[in-house]
């Protein structure tokens, strides 16, 4: 078995998807280490015969496994070709999608970026919302706020609020649980008043006591009767509110933001919105 494998992302845009859904793929494989390498707008034969003449020269007789989501059939063919494992990512299920549709795809390179820049001005102003509420700033402005993260000191907070906004365009702000809201048995008014959209996160006192000691060994900060004081009292906090509760022991960052939207029904499916042929809202 190869413990090393070359891998080219070829796409007729940016190559993203592309990137995205081969290394979804490949990260099933924990044993192989992959060199990669994204080649994008790639739109003509020609540009594909330059690319697939690096690739080989790159891999040397390797077998590179490329992954593609070029639309045009010439341009794609060039690296179906015998000197590569090729993968089309999108024609199978774009031909099953036709079929189950009853009507053809557009197939035009690029066009789910028609969408990605009509949600950019969304994204940005989730993530700009994300930095300037991290870590309790600016609780005043909450009502703002799609989602809110409530927790003891390092309980994930931060990297799940940055998550939610780079990656689903959410406007999250998080607030950290300190002596004095947790010893008063008190949550700022502008959480309760928020509350249905605020989480509070929760762990074990000994997984918070591991992370605590890895930058504070032996503080009183990290102890283990500390973090099951701080826990418990964070605990009473939720229920006084009626705050829902998330434990993010042993999960992903990328878990931990899916099951905190669900929590607060962010996910419902909302009435289907009829797009035009430029990909507006109609």
């Amino acid at each position: 078995m190869a413990t090393t494998q070359d891998v080219y992302y070829v796409s007729g845009s940016t190559a993203i998807l592309a990137e995205d859904m081969g290394k979804a793929l490949l990260a099933q494989f924990q044993d192989i280490r992959f060199r990669e390498e994204k080649i994008p707008f790639i739109h003509t034969p020609d540009d594909a015969r330059k690319a697939l003449a690096h690739i080989l020269q790159q891999s040397e007789g390797g077998q590179p496994l490329v992954f593609c989501t070029i639309m045009d059939q010439e341009t794609r063919d060039v690296f179906n070709c015998p000197e590569v494992k090729f993968f089309d990512i999108f024609l199978n299920t774009l031909e099953l999608l036709e079929q189950a549709l009853g009507v053809k795809a557009l197939r035009e390179p690029g066009y789910s970026r028609h969408f990605t820049i009509s949600k950019m001005n969304k994204r940005v102003d989730a993530i700009h919302f994300s930095l300037e509420h991290d870590d309790g700033t600016r609780p005043a402005e909450y009502d703002e706020a799609e989602i809110i993260l409530v927790g003891v000191s390092r309980s994930g907070k931060t990297p799940v609020s940055i998550y939610l906004a780079t990656h689903m365009e959410l406007k999250a702000a998080n607030f950290p649980l300190t002596a004095d809201h947790l010893d008063k048995h008190e949550l700022p008014k502008e959480i309760v008043r928020n509350s249905k959209r605020a989480v509070g996160l929760t762990c074990s006192p000994l997984y918070l006591h591991t992370i605590r000691e890895k930058r504070y060994a032996g503080s009183t900060y990290a102890s283990l009767a500390n973090c099951t004081r701080e826990l418990q009292q964070a605990k009473q906090l939720y229920q006084r509110h009626n705050l829902k509760v998330l434990n993010v022991e042993g999960r992903s960052i990328e878990e931990i933001a899916v099951q905190a939207i669900q929590a607060i029904g962010l996910t419902k499916k909302q009435r289907p919105r009829t797009r035009d042929i430029s990909g507006r809202s109609l």
